[in-house]
């Protein structure tokens, strides 16, 4: 287990180097940190030039990424350009996507279980054909036309919610926003748990539990349910990180000030170090969610340490 641990964390490295290359490159090579600093006024050249080199950028690209991931490694994020430190923003918005993150897990680790178990376990007959064409018509609507709708139905409309959430936004205002961000990935759990319910329920273990006399929640709950959600607790796992980084439209649509939100005002105003901290900090979420998902993985399935 323990060479399969670190054949995995040294897989990290080269991903993670690369991904954050990629995106430093796409931000500070292709534009002009300078000139999205002064906004439409053109600054003054000698201005320019002392803070080009006071930010290195009249160094060779790698060298900037050198000096950028030495940053990173002794926490220091830079400074955005409103003057407020990327470290502070992130202190305020990372808390707030991790409680929407948390809302959304559990709606799709819930509903989707059990709209899938419900579809398995009667496949083929009425239900089965709902919950198919009702996950169909979930992934096909885009994120910000089911949110923008269920914004206007609940919180305008009905009432039943605030349509927008507070600076602070505590949980119960995060029901609606977690609930449109989990739709889609709702939707895949569901067919992944209806499937693996399916497969199982004929395979030998289960007609063994049948014929010994087992009673059927038992034999759904402990032998059936059990075996099936090991290709659900991989999405998930995956899923985390996904949901974090996917949070801009549905952030921008409930005015939720997370991660999402932060990610989009550094692009809308070309804030540089704001939108490369915040990205290399989510590639990092990404890559220890997909390690924790590849140990569970080895840990239910022994196959996998050998491969």
């Amino acid at each position: 287990m323990g060479g399969y641990v670190v054949r995995r964390v040294v897989q990290m490295v080269p991903v993670f180097v690369g991904s954050t290359f990629l995106i430093f490159f796409l931000v500070y090579a292709l534009g002009d940190p300078v000139a999205a600093m002064f906004g439409d006024r053109a600054p003054d050249p000698a201005t320019a030039e002392r803070i080009r080199r006071e930010l290195l950028l009249d160094e060779p690209l790698w060298r900037q990424y050198a000096h950028y991931m030495a940053q990173i490694f002794s926490g220091r994020f830079g400074t955005a350009f409103t003057g407020e430190p990327v470290l502070d923003l992130m202190a305020s918005a990372f808390p707030v996507t991790l409680r929407l993150t948390l809302v959304a897990v559990v709606i799709e680790l819930v509903a989707g279980v059990v709209l899938g178990v419900l579809a398995g376990l009667r496949r083929g007959r009425g239900v089965d054909t709902v919950v198919l064409v009702g996950t169909l018509v979930v992934v096909a609507v885009p994120t910000f036309v089911s949110g923008s709708v269920l914004q206007y139905l609940f919180g305008v409309r009905w009432g039943w919610v605030k349509p927008t959430a507070s600076a602070a936004a505590p949980l119960d205002e995060l029901l609606l926003p977690g609930l449109v961000l989990a739709l889609t990935s709702l939707a895949v759990v569901t067919r992944l748990t209806r499937t693996s319910i399916a497969e199982n329920a004929r395979a030998d273990y289960v007609r063994t539990a049948v014929a010994k006399g087992l009673p059927r929640r038992r034999i759904i709950v402990r032998h059936l349910l059990r075996n099936s959600l090991i290709p659900v607790v991989t999405f998930i796992g995956t899923d985390i990180g996904a949901l974090m980084g996917g949070a801009i439209v549905t952030e921008r649509i409930f005015n939720v000030h997370g991660v999402g939100y932060q990610i989009y005002q550094g692009v809308l105003r070309q804030n540089s170090p704001t939108v490369v901290g915040f990205v290399t900090v989510l590639v990092l979420v990404f890559l220890v969610a997909n390690l924790v998902v590849d140990l569970l993985y080895a840990v239910l399935d022994p196959r996998i340490r050998r491969a």
